[in-house]
């Protein structure tokens, strides 16, 4: 009960993006993953990017003065020539952390945006003239000046209507059909040539791995423990994970071109590798449990704005700390199946299982072990975690942060 009370404290403070501000982005960040990714790219469509006929292509970010987003913002105006417009929710804020990249970029340009309505939303798209999406959003409210009773009510309304009155829910299936019309409107339909150099899809969904484990059945729980007994999905707060993954499947049916992308436990500052000291490793199934940079992510979104090999495609991804990523992801994301396809195979799931498991962080490696807060390392030297041993967590005095997935 009182982790639940302390869940609905964090939902009243905000849940796009939970903390304060700490400081304004830098827009020359360096990333030796994110140099080698930019520099494939560039080679591959070097006549594209070169000729001054072809437009520039227009990506809107959503969440973008969130964790992740806010380095989708910094990346791309760092590694392409695409104008970006950041859908906010709270202007003055968006404004004080990207100053510094406005006054340097007029590519940049800062939108308020309520998610929740589906004309606004329709209207900015149009014309800004937005050719695709990077979601990084989520959370119950739109409107940053709610009231803490407001919010308790929003995510209290959540809960009951199953997410279907959330941001996820409605705002990300309200800004795919309008870059879709908008698509058509200028003559790209399906997979056609955008008139920007691109193939990509349309939307790239930053979900989160784990989102269709609480729907296992028993004995799929039983069989694949080492990921469906981690903290996150053990609780699942306010259902996320299942409003999460009924998100994705409404993205799916909407016909609009997308990849889905599902890191694991989500990593920021030195507290995980990252950059050149990374390898991404992508799989598929919802059975990867680990830990990813959020800065190696929003490299990863990138990298999707102009593959049409992550089409149609939901994947998830951790990182594999003191390999070199590759120069590019390209083989990796050929490899992966269509979600069209249909479910996979058991066998094949099972040998995908058991190679994730033993590529897991630390010594013991036996993630369903961790409590809510604990990391790999307290679980090696027997500490438990910041709120306690698993089943026994103690809400009342800190505030909870997702274990590593």
């Amino acid at each position: 009960m009182m982790l639940t009370v302390k869940f609905l404290t964090l939902a009243l403070l905000g849940t796009t993006d939970a903390f304060s501000t700490q400081h304004k982005i830098s827009h020359r960040q360096s990333s030796s993953f994110r140099t080698v990714q930019a520099s494939a790219v560039a080679i591959e469509n070097e006549e594209s990017v070169s000729s001054s006929s072809s437009p520039r292509k227009t990506i809107a970010v959503t969440g973008a003065t969130g964790r992740t987003g806010r380095l989708v913002i910094s990346q791309l105006l760092e590694s392409t020539d695409h104008n970006i417009v950041a859908l906010v929710r709270d202007e003055e804020k968006a404004n004080d952390l990207f100053s510094s990249l406005k006054d340097d970029d007029e590519r940049l340009t800062i939108q308020k945006c309520d998610l929740l309505n589906k004309k606004q939303v329709t209207n900015i798209v149009s014309s800004t003239n937005t050719n695709q999406v990077i979601w990084c959003a989520t959370g119950f409210s739109s409107n940053p000046n709610a009231s803490p009773l407001e919010r308790l009510s929003l995510v209290w309304n959540a809960v009951v209507n199953k997410g279907e009155n959330t941001i996820d829910y409605i705002g990300l299936l309200a800004l795919a059909n309008a870059v879709e019309d908008n698509s058509i409107k200028n003559g790209n339909v399906g997979g056609q040539e955008d008139g920007t150099g691109g193939v990509g899809p349309k939307v790239i969904m930053l979900s989160s791995a784990g989102v269709t484990r609480p729907s296992w059945s028993d004995s799929k729980k039983e069989r694949f423990e080492g990921c469906a007994d981690i903290p996150i999905v053990r609780l699942n707060p306010f259902d996320i994970l299942n409003i999460k993954a009924k998100s994705e499947q409404k993205l799916r049916e909407s016909g609009v071109s997308y990849t889905v992308v599902r890191p694991t436990g989500l990593k920021d500052g030195d507290d995980w590798f990252s950059g050149s000291n990374a390898r991404p490793i992508v799989s598929q199934g919802d059975v990867a449990v680990g830990r990813i940079h959020r800065d190696d992510v929003a490299s990863l979104l990138l990298s999707c704005i102009d593959s049409k090999d992550v089409i149609g495609k939901t994947w998830e991804v951790f990182s594999l700390a003191g390999y070199q990523p590759p120069v590019t992801m390209e083989k990796s994301f050929q490899s992966l199946r269509l979600d069209s396809d249909g479910e996979i195979d058991e066998n094949v799931l099972e040998a995908t299982y058991m190679a994730m498991q033993q590529l897991l962080p630390g010594e013991t490696q036996d993630a369903s072990a961790l409590a809510m807060g604990q990391t790999y390392e307290q679980l090696d030297e027997g500490k438990d975690g910041i709120l306690g041993a698993k089943g026994e967590e103690q809400a009342e005095s800190v505030a909870p942060r997702p274990s590593p997935m």
